[in-house]
């Protein structure tokens, strides 16, 4: 059983929630069974506006999918809550009757989840503006494509979705954590995640000639076992550099050097400052291990995302809320992960934080996001937004 509440406040917005426990459930079920990919969301975003509006908001749809909607007073500086809402392209093998009917794609990664949250912590919200109980506004973002990069939060940027926003909250599912826990952080909790492609051309031939050559393999693998090491030299270590390849591609034949060959991987940092310079690094480390191979190269990184770097005093918020809502025992010290999140893009805007939401139900089987049998404890719901809601109510005090 949960603790009881502690704090002004917190038994209200207790009960009110537990009011909203089926609809949450049922609505988070209708979205699962429903996934779209990334900037294709209207279904969803519509699921959102609508049950908004019977609450009496006035939520706006921003062009192509997401949502915006305001609540509280206005003239003041609002406390952002953020969802994504977007699906991933792969099969949902849950086995549950609330399982995907769009083949192929998923909500596999818990954003149906983190939807339902900010719309339960905004419906509690509203209550309590409605009567006269909240004495600084909010403002819920319902952002599309978290899924791919650079990410939906700078097509929401870009469309005002900050304007007015002192500090920003937002959860993420951890399907390690218990239902009814909290993991939190100070600093960076998600990795700058990046794609790089090397392609290395040159004249090819047969094996038995390979000074006749370019060896274009061979220049592959110096590329993939060298430069890694590079970077973790020429870069704080501190920083959590990662460079890991994940495809690579050459030739067709045996006893065949080909003129042309690729190697894909992703580029990973916690820190923001060795981010920004990862770039220059990694095409300086590239051309200098090919300099001496005879061997025309080119580099490609495309930027993603920089990583989630919790805020001090907004990870504090968080952790009062979660100790008032879910129990002195609820937060939990999060590890590091070398995933990327576009919530960072935000935070490069305005402080606030980012919190873990534990959806392992105790004493049962743990899941990995990303997968499409993933299951969560659906008392997530509740706890994600009692948990954002008094974040919302303690940020604005």
């Amino acid at each position: 059983m949960r603790p009881a509440p502690t704090g002004p406040g917190a038994t209200r917005l207790t009960g009110l929630l537990a009011s909203l426990r089926d609809e949450l459930v049922e609505i988070r079920r209708d979205i699962h069974a429903h996934p779209e990919l990334a900037r294709t969301e209207e279904r969803t975003s519509r699921v959102v506006a609508d049950r908004l509006r019977l609450a009496g908001l006035e939520p706006r749809l921003l062009p192509g999918s997401g949502v915006l909607c305001d609540i509280g007073p206005v003239g003041t500086r609002r406390i952002g809550l953020r969802a994504d809402i977007d699906a991933l392209p792969l099969n949902d093998t849950c086995g549950l009757p609330w399982s995907s009917t769009n083949r192929g794609v998923a909500h596999a990664c818990g954003h149906d989840v983190h939807t339902t949250v900010v719309l339960g912590a905004g419906l509690a919200l509203a209550e309590l503006a409605a009567a006269g109980e909240l004495t600084t506004g909010v403002r819920l973002i319902f952002q599309p494509a978290e899924e791919v990069q650079p990410g939906g939060s700078l097509d929401v940027i870009a469309q005002g979705g900050l304007d007015g926003v002192a500090r920003i909250f937002g959860v993420h599912c951890d399907p390690k954590v218990d239902v009814g826990q909290v993991g939190t952080r100070i600093g960076p909790i998600t990795s700058a995640s990046d794609e790089v492609q090397v392609t290395v051309t040159g004249p090819g031939g047969h094996t038995s000639r390979p000074h006749l050559t370019g060896d274009v393999v061979f220049a592959l693998g110096q590329v993939i076992t060298q430069v890694p090491a590079i970077l973790g030299r020429r870069l704080d270590p501190r920083s959590g550099v990662n460079l890991t390849w994940g495809a690579v591609q050459a030739g067709t034949a045996h006893n065949a050097i080909p003129s042309t060959g690729t190697v894909k991987g992703t580029l990973r940092c916690l820190d923001v400052r060795a981010w920004q310079k990862a770039s220059e690094v990694f095409h300086s480390a590239v051309e200098q291990v090919l300099a001496p191979l005879g061997v025309e190269v080119e580099v490609v990184h495309h930027r993603g995302v920089p990583p989630v770097e919790n805020d001090e005093r907004s990870t504090g918020l968080l952790e009062a809320a979660a100790r008032d809502m879910l129990g002195a025992e609820s937060v939990l010290l999060t590890e590091q992960s070398l995933g990327g999140e576009d919530f960072a893009w935000y935070l490069t805007k305005v402080p606030g934080a980012m919190a873990r939401l534990g959806t392992r139900t105790p004493g049962g089987p743990t899941y990995d996001i990303h997968q499409g049998d993933l299951r969560v404890d659906e008392r997530a719901i509740e706890a994600g937004a009692l948990l954002l809601a008094r974040t919302a109510v303690l940020a604005g005090g």
